[in-house]
C-alpha cells in the first residue's frame, strides 16, 4: 500500500475494487479515532497517514475495514502481519474474474463456492474479503496455531462471518495441501500469498529499503510497517521454492480442486515457476497481471482438469 498521491483514483486497482477513490479519512477517523495521531501532510500537502510506522498502517487497515467493508471487529497480535486491504481485495476481485471466465461468464457467489486460503494468518483477511464481496465459503489453513485461534476470534466476532470460514491448523510444516484437503472434498479455488523472503536477513534488508521509499530514513534496524512473524515472511528458499512444492503437491489433490493459485511478487520466479507447471502437466496455466500503485505483482493459476471435468464440476457445483 503507497502512500497516498494527488491522485482522485487508483486507476492501477480492480474496477470493483473499493478503495479505487482516495481514502475518505475523516469517515476512517470517525469509526476508529486512534487513527487521527497519524495523520499527517505528506509532499503533496495532503492529509496522509505515516505508512513507515506499523501502529498506524494497522489503524487504517482496521478502519478500512470498518468503514467500507463493515467489520466492526478485527484485530490480532501487533508482531503479525498487517495485510494491506486493497492489494488483497484485489486478488479476491480476480480469482472470482476467473470463476467467472471458468463458468461462461456467470459470476459463481454463495454457499456455492468453496475456497481454500493458504496461510491464513492472524489477520483472517482473505475470508472477511472474500465473504463481503461474494459470499464464499472458506477454509483457511496455518501452521501457526496462535495464527488459527486469532482468525477464529475474528470470525466468532463478526456474525457477518460466523460458519462461512473453517480454520485448519497444519501440523506439518513440509506439507501444504496434505492434512488439508479431505480425500473427496471439493474446493473451488486455492489461493496463497507465499512467504517472500529466504531468510530473516533478507527480510531485515527488504524492511530497510520499504522503510527508506516510505519514509526518506535509512534504520539499521527499522521495525516492519506491516509487522509479520517468520513463517508468514520466511520460507527456505524464499517465494519460488514455497510455490515449486505448492506445485509439486497440488498433484496430489489434482482432482479436488478447479483452480490453484498464487501471488507470484518476483518477475524472475515465473521462468522455473512455469517450468514446474509443465512438468506437473497442469492442462490450463493463466497468468493474471496485478499493480497496486507503484507496485507490480501477478497471480498465477493452473488446473489439472480437462474439458469434460470442468464441464461435470460445473454442473454439480456451480449450479
Amino acid at each position: 500500500m503507497p502512500p497516498e498521491n494527488n491522485q482522485k483514483e487508483k486507476t492501477t486497482l480492480h474496477p470493483r475494487n473499493r478503495n479505487r477513490e482516495r481514502y475518505d479519512l475523516d469517515a476512517l477517523i470517525a469509526c476508529t479515532p486512534g487513527l487521527n495521531t497519524y495523520v499527517k501532510p505528506n509532499k503533496f500537502g495532503d492529509a496522509s497517514v505515516d505508512f513507515s510506522d506499523p501502529v498506524a498502517v494497522k489503524l487504517l487497515n482496521k478502519a478500512l475495514l470498518n468503514h467500507y467493508y463493515e467489520i466492526k471487529h478485527w484485530d490480532f497480535p501487533n508482531g503479525n502481519l498487517t495485510p494491506p486491504i486493497p492489494g488483497r481485495a484485489d486478488y479476491i476481485h480476480y480469482i472470482a474474474d476467473l470463476l467467472k471466465e471458468s463458468n461462461f461468464g456467470r459470476m459463481p457467489e454463495g454457499n456455492n463456492i468453496t475456497c481454500l486460503d493458504i496461510g491464513l494468518g492472524a489477520n483472517c483477511i482473505y475470508p472477511i474479503l472474500g465473504i463481503v464481496e461474494y459470499s464464499w465459503n472458506f477454509i483457511g489453513s496455518d501452521v501457526d496455531a496462535k495464527s488459527i485461534a486469532s482468525a477464529q476470534a475474528i470470525v466468532n466476532a463478526n456474525e457477518l462471518l460466523i460458519g462461512k470460514v473453517e480454520c485448519r491448523l497444519q501440523t506439518n510444516t513440509k506439507f501444504i495441501f496434505r492434512n488439508i484437503v479431505g480425500a473427496d472434498e471439493k474446493i473451488d479455488v486455492t489461493l496463497c500469498n507465499p512467504p517472500f523472503h529466504s531468510s530473516a536477513a533478507d527480510a531485515q534488508k527488504g524492511t530497510q529499503r520499504k522503510v527508506k521509499n516510505l519514509s526518506g530514513k535509512k534504520e539499521k534496524t527499522p521495525e516492519l510497517n506491516f509487522a509479520g512473524i517468520s513463517n508468514e515472511l520466511i520460507y527456505e528458499g524464499g517465494e519460488y521454492q514455497f510455490i515449486h512444492n505448492m506445485i509439486i503437491e497440488s498433484r496430489d489433490v489434482a482432482k479436488n480442486c478447479f483452480w490453484f493459485t498464487t501471488l507470484v511478487s518476483k518477475q524472475s520466479n515465473l521462468k522455473g515457476i512455469y517450468k514446474a507447471l509443465e512438468e506437473s502437466r497442469a492442462v490450463q496455466i493463466k497468468t493474471i497481471p496485478m499493480g497496486t500503485g507503484n507496485k507490480s505483482t501477478r497471480i498465477v493459476a493452473w488446473s489439472f482438469l480437462n474439458k469434460e471435468e470442468q464441464k461435470a464440476w460445473r454442473g454439480t457445483t456451480w449450479k
